[in-house]
């Protein structure tokens, strides 16, 4: 990590002062200059008064401004803006309510591992404790992990004071520069933002070193996998060694797996893909583990954690695993039992480190037979509601093989079916959230992937979540090309399905049937319902097609049992269950 700083002042431009007086540099354009500095090319949030300074600093600098309609939207599609693009983002919020809004957001993108950056305003020091509109201080909010580092933001701060820009700079700047996602609160009184600079503000350039394992650990990691065929598991930190994990996986003739979210990184119609595990997953991984069970799991970049392996003892190699992570926290915690070869590094330059000592051959290895999960052809039927197997193989058919957009899958039904049934042979195609899982997450992220990519993306989610915080009238106004596929059953059926599955009957939840193709054209958005299978190729086409936001509104048959019975048995072994 190397930052270069340079002390620049924090004024008009030279041109600028020799047409027209200078006038003082307020904390709210030296912020927001500091921010484009950084690489931060969108800002998303909601306005209020407490922070209009910054938001008017904002639409006047380069940075893209787009105003949501909820703070946790803005948060999510900035989580989503970041993975498309690998620049920070930043989301901006009023006092009070704006800031309790976003939570939910900023704390999923300190799960996802994302780099968002949130600005938000408190109330002036003259006005705290006597009862200021949204009053946002000590005698109305908790400071402890709003406003102070630790489990949601990796760096916050109040600045009371534009002295302390420089340093607030380089505590940023050192976070965006490390490996791994960092996310920050800067908290500005209005009085503050408006308050003119009197210091230089340093100029930062980051590099970025990424951390690599030394020669010996390389040494004992090629010692310990040429001892027999071992295996790969692949998880979402290891989205940029794609290149390096197939060749290494071809090299060695070596079985690889992945988790749900890192679908694609390793082609899934690769000979060598035994599937996904955790939830989801496939049987094959299982029969894989039976049959070939390998002495050693190489881990790149996944935290095994519940909804990846639910901690299940045939997913544990007959040795060890060799658990590669830029955490050092992260290996061993799924199981602390099992002996783990912990290794500190970046995935993708472990891998090249790795691939020296196995030189490249004529063609292929040889692969033993790894027995897969196959892909049922269903053919659609002319009566009654769609059936979600059949929506996924025409998804897979006209959105996955016929386009490059990002298929995004929101927590419940929608999202196990996804995982279940896509495959995708690209990496950075499939985005879902496995760790906080929140509902509305990619209801309103994949506005922040479409702009980012600027180009189309997918999410494919229930009706309960679409009714929660969808971002459609946004989409409208800035005419970003986002797809929602809406599993409409007119429930939370993961619920019911699982409540019933747990042994808990007479639980009700039902949702009132709704027609989303009106409430999007309310809102300017275009949109098509499918009744039929039959239905459902022509609406997707039409939704592809598109250059508007776009609502495929697909009446589900909730009867079908989505493949979550590993989920359901992980609940029941934590004691969840009415039996």
């Amino acid at each position: 990590m190397h930052l270069n700083f340079q002390d620049t002042q924090a004024n008009t431009t030279e041109q600028e002062s020799h047409s027209q007086p200078s006038r003082p540099f307020s904390v709210a354009e030296a912020v927001v200059k500091m921010l484009g500095d950084m690489g931060v090319e969108y800002a998303f949030g909601v306005s209020g008064g407490a922070i209009a300074p910054i938001w008017a600093a904002l639409h006047r600098s380069s940075i893209q401004v787009l105003h949501f309609r909820h703070e946790a939207g803005a948060a999510f599609a900035a989580i989503e803006a970041y993975f498309a693009s690998d620049r920070p983002v930043v989301i901006f919020t009023t006092t009070g309510p704006g800031i309790t809004n976003a939570l939910t957001g900023l704390l999923a993108a300190r799960w996802e591992g994302a780099k968002v950056i949130f600005v938000s305003a408190s109330t002036s020091s003259p006005q705290r404790g006597r009862w200021a509109c949204q009053e946002t201080s000590n005698y109305t909010m908790p400071s402890a992990g709003i406003f102070t580092s630790g489990t949601i933001f990796h760096y916050a701060t109040t600045l009371e004071s534009s002295d302390e820009l420089p340093e607030v700079a380089r505590r940023i700047a050192l976070g965006l520069g490390q490996p791994g996602g960092f996310v920050a609160h800067i908290s500005i009184p209005a009085n503050i933002q408006t308050s003119s600079v009197n210091t230089s503000l340093p100029r930062v350039t980051l590099s970025q070193a990424a951390a690599t394992a030394s020669e010996e650990t390389i040494a004992e990691c090629v010692h310990l996998l040429s001892e027999e065929p071992f295996g790969i598991w692949v998880g979402f930190g290891a989205r940029g060694a794609a290149k390096e994990i197939r060749q290494l996986a071809e090299r060695t003739g070596t079985a690889v797996m992945c988790s749900p979210r890192a679908k694609g990184i390793f082609p899934e119609d690769h000979p060598q893909f035994v599937g996904v595990t955790g939830f989801g997953g496939h049987e094959s991984v299982f029969r894989y583990m039976r049959e070939q069970r390998p002495r050693h799991i190489l881990v790149l970049g996944t935290r095994l954690g519940e909804l990846t392996s639910f901690w299940n003892p045939e997913m544990i190699p007959r040795r060890s695993f060799l658990h590669v992570d830029i955490d050092p926290k992260v290996p061993g915690s799924a199981y602390p039992s099992v002996e783990t070869f912990a290794i500190q590094s970046d995935v993708g330059v472990f891998c090249k480190a790795l691939l020296k000592y196995f030189p490249a051959r004529s063609g292929m290895s040889k692969v033993r037979s790894l027995t897969k999960s196959k892909r049922n052809l269903i053919h659609p039927r002319a009566d009654g509601k769609v059936r979600p197997d059949v929506l996924m193989n025409m998804i897979q058919q006209v959105i996955v093989e016929q386009s490059n957009a990002v298929v995004m899958t929101e927590v419940g039904n929608s999202l196990v079916w996804a995982i279940h049934l896509l495959r995708f042979a690209e990496s950075s195609r499939f985005r879902v959230s496995t760790g906080f899982g929140s509902m509305g997450h990619f209801v309103t992220g994949v506005l922040g992937t479409a702009l980012a990519r600027n180009g189309k993306a997918v999410a494919i989610v229930g009706d309960g979540a679409m009714l929660m915080s969808s971002e459609v009238n946004t989409a409208v106004a800035y005419q970003i090309p986002a797809v929602w596929i809406v599993l409409n059953d007119g429930r939370y059926n993961m619920c019911e399905q699982g409540m019933a599955y747990l042994g808990f009957k007479d639980v009700d939840a039902t949702i009132p049937q709704v027609n989303f193709v009106k409430i999007a054209q309310g809102m300017g958005a275009d949109g098509i319902r499918v009744e039929t299978e039959y239905e459902i190729q022509a609406a997707l086409e039409k939704a592809m097609a598109s250059t508007s936001p776009f609502v495929v509104d697909i009446l589900i048959e909730p009867s079908c049992p989505a493949p979550m019975v590993s989920r359901l048995d992980s609940l029941i072994s934590q004691g969840a269950t009415n039996y």
